[in-house]
């Protein structure tokens, strides 16, 4: 494994725990969510949406090396831009302003977010890491998430499609940040990088268990 390129093995992670495998998403996708699910959804999700402003910030406060900064800092304003499209989202679900604020998460959601926020927080390569392994695959999510709200919901509204929109062409620009930061680091420091991104998947996809065992129910998995 040593001879493998860090971000290479960490792209391999990637794939290996997709979150376009989980059944959450390959409901999705097949149209067998109902309008209910996508808004226990939307709620669940935002406990998340307005983290990551903080887990870029983690990685802003860790960095030392100026050159890196505008890149960075840039990343930080748009995910603060991405939580009122996210809010929009969730208003096209039916999910009021209010309903949305005011819910707390469920206890593997807010598990799953403090997961991510205790994983960009150690150093900086390893925030790096855990941040690529959240924003790598979130075109691709995004663009099947698009598909299915058009095709089997008949969300076509900019309320409902465009955080996704912004996702779909943000995230390539705000992965490839950290990709170049990933793949300049020191041989030394990739294991520990690494073990970050794995951890990062893993509780992505446990926001997603959270999800599927609050407001679909292992019924339905299959």
């Amino acid at each position: 494994m040593e001879n493998y390129d860090l971000v290479e093995r960490i792209d391999s992670e990637i794939e290996k725990r997709s979150l376009l495998k989980h059944p959450f998403y390959q409901m999705w996708s097949e149209g067998r969510l109902t309008v209910d699910h996508l808004q226990g959804y939307s709620k669940e999700y935002f406990q998340l949406v307005k983290a990551v402003p903080a887990f870029v910030q983690n990685i802003a406060s860790a960095n030392t090396d100026p050159a890196k900064v505008p890149s960075i800092e840039e990343n930080l304003k748009e995910e603060s831009e991405h939580i009122e499209p996210w809010a929009r989202f969730a208003g096209a679900m039916g999910v009021s302003q209010s309903e949305l604020a005011s819910y707390s998460g469920a206890a593997k959601t807010n598990d799953a977010v403090a997961r991510m926020m205790s994983l960009t927080s150690l150093s900086f390569e390893e925030a790096v890491a855990a941040m690529y392994a959240f924003e790598a695959e979130l075109p691709k999510i995004s663009r099947s998430k698009i598909d299915g709200l058009m095709k089997f919901y008949n969300m076509t509204g900019r309320d409902a499609l465009n955080y996704f929109e912004i996702h779909e062409e943000a995230d390539v620009r705000h992965a490839q940040v950290w990709r170049d930061i990933l793949s300049a680091m020191p041989a030394e420091k990739r294991e520990k990088a690494l073990a970050a991104a794995v951890e990062s998947l893993k509780a992505q996809n446990l926001l997603l268990d959270s999800v599927q065992e609050k407001y679909v129910g292992n019924s339905m998995y299959c």
